[in-house]
């Protein structure tokens, strides 16, 4: 009643073909018809003016709160961290003293 039944693999019907058998061939070099085209003419580079970033107000705002967004974070993670060892230390401190308790009473308590 409780036996898993493990089904069977069913055995093919009707007429089956053998596998196929690949043949590797040769691949033979053709020549070629066109001959390639003609590399572009490197152009000149020009220099600008103005610097390559524009320091904008708006894009000293949105770093600087990038970087304090990132800042409260990790501080986030990192405190949140701190916690957890400090009540993994406060519980196994408490289990120490539970043991310890648990060890010695019988010995008290025997007379």
């Amino acid at each position: 009643m409780l036996r898993p039944k493990i089904p069977t693999m069913p055995t093919p019907v009707g007429v089956t073909a053998p596998p196929a058998v690949v043949r590797p061939t040769a691949v033979e070099p053709t020549p070629q018809t066109m001959a390639p085209a003609p590399a572009p003419a490197a152009a000149p580079i020009v220099p600008t003016a103005r610097p390559a970033v524009q320091i904008t107000p708006g894009s000293v705002l949105a770093v600087v709160g990038a970087g304090t967004a990132v800042v409260l974070v990790v501080g986030t993670v990192l405190v949140s961290m701190l916690l957890a060892t400090a009540v993994t230390a406060a519980s196994v401190a408490v289990c120490a003293v539970v043991v310890r308790s648990l060890l010695t009473s019988p010995n008290k308590r025997r007379r």
